[in-house]
Formats: structure tokens, C-alpha cells, sequence
């Protein structure tokens, strides 16, 4: 597989490295001459150096013939060019971008980007999981990040506690998958009553968490 990599930074320096060791071929565009020179001292012939969102340069990396783009500098806005020009212009049929802001992600998805990656919500996911910050808990994505996987816990105040499932006023869409009840997983029936302490895994979209986590949860 043939693989450019947009990006000389820790994140580039590894992935390739990675890439290399599994026998790929792999092109880095870095536009810092001192990052360049340290990478090709490191890994040999393999840099570009100018900047990865340039039509001139990425042909020069062989863009044209490549088979996955991964743009992972630092700057969200270069990692989306990068990517577009890419597919735009050289018909790279895969494209992965760096995310540092989150917030980003969904442009990013409606740009047509394949594939996001975010430092910042992997390690959120990890914080939340250990020591909740939000009552509802993020485990998955789906569909390109518009229909989401939740998990929400039942405390002492949620509204939805003892009422029956059939009871609660979920939006077209939103469905309640398993009620995780102590150490057994049980499949949600219309009668079945909610008690203090259930985990409720739900599938949901991005635009319906806030009022999935008022009916849930509460304020």
C-alpha cells in the first residue's frame, strides 16, 4: 500500500515509522526544513519538503497514484485542505485527518473526509469512563458520526427512574438497546421498570443528545 503522510510532527514521525516497519510504502510532506532533514536522517529518501495542502507538492509525493492520504499536522485547517486536495484533485481513494478540535469533526465528515481521528475525544472517552464528567457516556459512532452510542447511568433523581419503558417519550430514532442492571445485561421490554443505578445503552443521533439527557437525566 502506498501511503503519504502529510506532517513531520511526532504524530507523522511515528505513523510512518509504523508504515515503513509493516512494509508499506509511505511519502512524508513536511513543510519545516529542520523537521525534514531530521526525518531523513532518520528514515532515508522519503521527505517532501514544502507544504502538504499544495496541488504541486502532493503530486510530487506521487499523490496520483497514492492509495490512503493521512493528513496529521497540528492545524485542523491544513489537515482539511490537504485531504481535499488529495481527493479532488488526485482521486486518493481513502483520505484520514488529524482532528485536535473536536467541535471539527462533523465538518470534516460533511467535507467528504473519510476518516477522523481525535487525540482529544480518545483520551475524553478514556477520563469519562474512569471518572464520569457527563451523565451521558460516549461508546461508540456510527454512520460516520451521526448516529451515536450512549450510555446513560440512572442516579437517584432521574426522572425516568421507576417508570416502565414503554412510558418514556423517546424520539423517532432513539432507542434503548440493554438496561445493564448490576453484573447482568437485560433486554429492555415495554413493561420493564427502570430502577436507580441501571446503565442505559442507547442509540441516538448527535442532534438529540441534549434532549435524550434532559428526559434521562434531568437538569
Amino acid at each position: 500500500m502506498y501511503v503519504v503522510v502529510v506532517g513531520g510532527g511526532n504524530v507523522g514521525y511515528y505513523l510512518t515509522k509504523e508504515l515503513l516497519a509493516a512494509g508499506h510504502e509511505v511519502v512524508v510532506i513536511e513543510k519545516d526544513p529542520s523537521r525534514a532533514r531530521l526525518i531523513a536522517d532518520e528514515l532515508g529518501s522519503i521527505v517532501v519538503t514544502n507544504d502538504g495542502c499544495e496541488g504541486r507538492y502532493q503530486a510530487e509525493a506521487g499523490m496520483g497514484r497514492a492509495d490512503v492520504v493521512a493528513a496529521v499536522t497540528g492545524d485542523d485547517e491544513d489537515n482539511l485542505v490537504a485531504c481535499q486536495v488529495a481527493k479532488m484533485r488526485f482521486n486518493v481513494p481513502r483520505s484520514i485527518a488529524r482532528v485536535n478540535n473536536p467541535k471539527n469533526e462533523r465538518l470534516f465528515r460533511k467535507l467528504s473526509i473519510d476518516e477522523t481521528v481525535s487525540p482529544t475525544r480518545a483520551i475524553l472517552g478514556v477520563i469519562e469512563h474512569e471518572i464520569p464528567v457527563h451523565d451521558l457516556l460516549h461508546l461508540a459512532e456510527l454512520g460516520g458520526g451521526e448516529v451515536q452510542i450512549v450510555e446513560a447511568q440512572l442516579s437517584a433523581g432521574a426522572p425516568v427512574v421507576g417508570r416502565e419503558v414503554r412510558e418514556l417519550e423517546l424520539a423517532e430514532g432513539d432507542t434503548i438497546a440493554m438496561v445493564v442492571r448490576g453484573h447482568r445485561a437485560v433486554a429492555p421490554r415495554p413493561e420493564t421498570r427502570l430502577q436507580i443505578g441501571d446503565k442505559l445503552l442507547l442509540i441516538t443521533s448527535a442532534d438529540r443528545e441534549a434532549e435524550l439527557r434532559n428526559l434521562l437525566i434531568g437538569e
